[in-house]
């Protein structure tokens, strides 16, 4: 009786811990399935150059997996009972149910209106394929002299705004932002990043929190309107409500609770990646959700779950940030180092040489997802014992 690994999304996090764990366990006692909703592996990070008119190619995920031992069920989530170890999806042949021993929960996270009215009905968002698909769509019919406001000054409504900027010179791109633009970055990276909305044309209203979307407009705080033949939503991420409703330990964010193993603190068959898992770094303050947090959790949820089904010591990969990364456009980014405590030191890398290591990071994670078993080992490690199974297969 093989050892059911059941990984739930396919995105940063869940597509390379798969592949990772195809990479180390032995297929002859183990049996790992992913369930996504998409064919396609997502580049997320890239998901506002493709709104902005760019011509991307995303890998299908069956090629990825093509040769690993890894199944695909392409499925939308949408129950899981952690008691019984099931997962409930639906998909193209229709409801069913997939058992698992382990589940890895890597669902990652969707745009968060917080509740500001309109958002819903009249903004636009780049965090999922779809909507990025409509995003483009509705651009391309945004005539020469439109009005776009993009609201939010995290990473995704910077990049968001200058690749619109860039991409679009016609058009007159705005951002809103709640604080002061780039407040994070160090006073020289700060300086370089005004420069290029500067020379991008972006204007910046700075201190203004939108209260609600209309078609045309965006109402602040203050009752200023400002103009929006479009508008972006970029003021932060939520998770699927999914890991609270089954009972499962989350945070005050409807993240899962976890130890510094990525470990369920409720359920020790459950483990969590990604934006939906709420893990504390080195620094004693949750992660946020980002690639960089992907790449973290994913790594250090595999190597436990591969040393607690082997019988090896569990290792700690590290949890720290080292700086930020944001593009500006095709030809233009800046690189911020942080400290332990996340906090900019005075060097950054700015320009094109800053452009081309952003090109080269998102080649790099793009290339290690569509390699999964790279380095494979000539034996991989087989299982120390066999952990209970539930009492009877569910199939679909």
């Amino acid at each position: 009786m093989k050892h059911r690994i059941v990984v739930l999304g396919a995105g940063y996090a869940g597509a390379f811990a798969a592949g990772n764990l195809a990479r180390r366990l032995s297929p002859a006692d183990t049996e790992i399935t992913v369930v996504n909703a998409a064919p396609e592996f997502v580049e997320r990070m890239r998901l506002h150059q493709l709104a902005a008119g760019r011509d991307l190619t995303f890998r299908k995920l069956a090629d990825v997996f093509a040769g690993t031992g890894v199944r695909l069920r392409l499925a939308r989530v949408t129950g899981l009972d952690p008691e019984r170890r099931t997962v409930a999806m639906t998909g193209e042949d229709g409801d069913g149910e997939l058992a698992y021993d382990t589940l890895l929960y890597t669902l990652g996270s969707s745009v968060a209106d917080h509740g500001v009215p309109g958002v819903a009905e009249y903004a636009f968002d780049v965090t999922g394929l779809a909507s990025a698909l409509r995003l483009r769509e509705r651009l391309a019919r945004l005539g020469a002299g439109g009005t776009v406001l993009v609201v939010g000054e995290g990473l995704t409504g910077i990049e968001t705004a200058t690749e619109f900027a860039e991409s679009r010179p016609d058009l007159s791109v705005a951002l809103a932002a709640r604080g002061e633009l780039g407040a994070w970055l160090s006073p020289k990276a700060r300086r370089h990043l005004r420069r290029s909305f500067e020379q991008l044309g972006v204007v910046v209203h700075e201190h203004t929190t939108v209260e609600a979307v209309e078609p045309t407009r965006a109402i602040a705080a203050d009752g200023r309107s400002v103009p929006a033949d479009l508008t972006v939503w970029a003021a932060g991420f939520a998770v699927h409500p999914i890991a609270a409703a089954s009972g499962l330990e989350v945070a005050g964010t409807g993240q899962i609770l976890v130890d510094r193993t990525m470990r369920s603190v409720s359920h020790p068959d459950v483990y969590a990646a990604g934006d939906c898992a709420y893990a504390i770094g080195e620094n004693g303050r949750p992660l946020p959700m980002s690639c960089a947090s992907a790449g973290f959790t994913n790594m250090q949820a595999t190597a436990a779950i591969i040393a607690r089904l082997t019988g090896g010591e569990i290792p700690t990969t590290g949890l720290k940030y080292y700086g930020n990364h944001i593009s500006l456009g095709r030809r233009d980014a800046v690189f911020q180092m942080v400290d332990g405590n996340v906090r900019s030191k005075s060097w950054y890398l700015g320009g094109r040489t800053a452009a081309r290591l952003k090109s080269g990071v998102l080649s790099g994670s793009a290339w290690s997802i569509a390699h999964p078993t790279f380095g494979l080992p000539k034996r991989r490690r087989r299982l120390a014992t066999t952990p209970d199974r539930v009492s009877a297969p569910v199939t679909a």
